[in-house]
């Protein structure tokens, strides 16, 4: 990489880290609590936020920005179904959410009438980590069906989050995937993520995460 195209990639990042700072100011302003999650397509990242929804829109007020580099609805259909607001946001292509996409979302969302802020990230296990939007938690979904040897071939996603979801758990008997190995390569990147093995299926481990999510409410 030459001196000329890392100087801009500096600066891109820079930018967009300033941004985010203004995007965490304004969820601060509300007392809003948010999360910026990440997986790689077919991780279950849509199937965790509606099973979310679902155990906290009794007592919390919830709102969602879609991520997708298409223009299509059919998640954000699906949570305003399961009852949050939502707001689609087309990358155009790009693999990725960034602060300014970020900011355009939540502009366009009840921010004074809402206790959480979702992010649902392009589905990407490179792109996403080195971008950060300005939410309060860094959320990496990752499942059964992927192998165990994630964390070794993309340590800069495994590294840069502080929640770590191990999806699919009901998958278990019928795939190989060795727990230890997958935990070891976790920890040896991130000692101090905080891991939730559940199931959407079954609903295995989620009152764990749904009970971390209550405790980080703001309001």
């Amino acid at each position: 990489m030459s001196n000329q195209k890392v100087t801009i990639l500096e600066n891109i990042l820079s930018a967009n880290d300033q941004l985010a700072e203004k995007n965490r100011f304004l969820l601060d302003k509300f007392n809003i609590f948010s999360l910026n999650i990440m997986a790689s397509p077919g991780a279950g990242k849509t199937s965790v936020i509606l099973k979310t929804i679902e155990a906290l829109k009794s007592t919390t007020r919830i709102g969602v920005i879609e991520g997708d580099t298409a223009a299509v609805t059919i998640d954000a259909d699906k949570v305003t179904a399961g009852g949050a607001y939502a707001v689609q946001i087309n990358t155009g292509g790009n693999c990725h959410l960034d602060s300014s996409m970020i900011e355009a979302g939540l502009n366009q969302l009840p921010l004074e009438s809402l206790d959480l802020v979702i992010i649902e990230n392009v589905g990407n296990l490179v792109c996403p980590a080195a971008f950060e939007l300005g939410t309060n938690t860094r959320v990496l979904i990752a499942s059964i069906p992927e192998g165990d040897d994630k964390p070794y071939k993309y340590p800069g996603m495994y590294r840069g989050v502080d929640v770590l979801i191990l999806n699919k758990t009901d998958l278990k008997p019928y795939v190989p995937f060795d727990v230890n190995y997958f935990r070891k390569g976790v920890t040896l990147l991130n000692p101090g993520v905080k891991i939730f093995p559940l199931s959407c299926i079954t609903g295995e481990g989620f009152k764990p995460w749904i009970e971390w999510i209550k405790i980080h409410l703001k309001k």
